[in-house]
């Protein structure tokens, strides 16, 4: 299980364009990487739009932002455009990124057991430590709050 302080597990997964990603290429800069359940359900796009509208206030802090699923890149893309979306969205499809973060876990759904994404937020600082985690996150209010966390 990954803490703070613990070097960020570098990704190379495919972005909402198909492009291929890759952490290490924002070295250098403080992340914020946010792993949703998936794209264009009620909570996922509450999320979304709250770290939109904040995304200018990120921006001023040098702090990128990137949203992870499992979805397919076509599935993130339509998300994207539909919500006007200006960062980038990756496609875990192999769920390879979730299971290194630690967020691909077992969950309750409905009285019924599943595996699923674990609604998680790491904040990245330049050095690729992880400075902050917050885990089972509540999709409403948590951009603004990992945005007044960053000071």
């Amino acid at each position: 299980m990954l803490q703070e302080g613990n070097r960020a597990p570098d990704i190379r997964v495919q972005t909402d364009t198909g492009e291929q990603f890759r952490l290490s290429d924002l070295k250098g800069k403080r992340v914020v990487l946010y792993f949703y359940p998936k794209a264009d359900t009620p909570g996922c796009t509450v999320e979304a739009c709250e770290f939109r509208d904040d995304l200018k206030a990120f921006a001023k802090k040098g702090v990128a932002v990137v949203g992870v699923s499992p979805d397919k890149p076509a599935a993130q893309a339509k998300f994207k455009e539909k919500y006007a979306l200006p960062f980038t969205l990756l496609a875990d499809e192999e769920k390879a990124v979730a299971q290194a973060y630690g967020v691909w876990r077992e969950k309750n759904m409905y009285g019924k057991k599943v595996m699923g994404i674990v609604r998680t937020t790491f904040v990245i600082g330049p050095d690729g430590k992880i400075e902050k985690i917050y885990g089972n996150v509540k999709a409403k209010g948590h951009a603004t709050r990992v945005l007044e966390d960053l000071g």
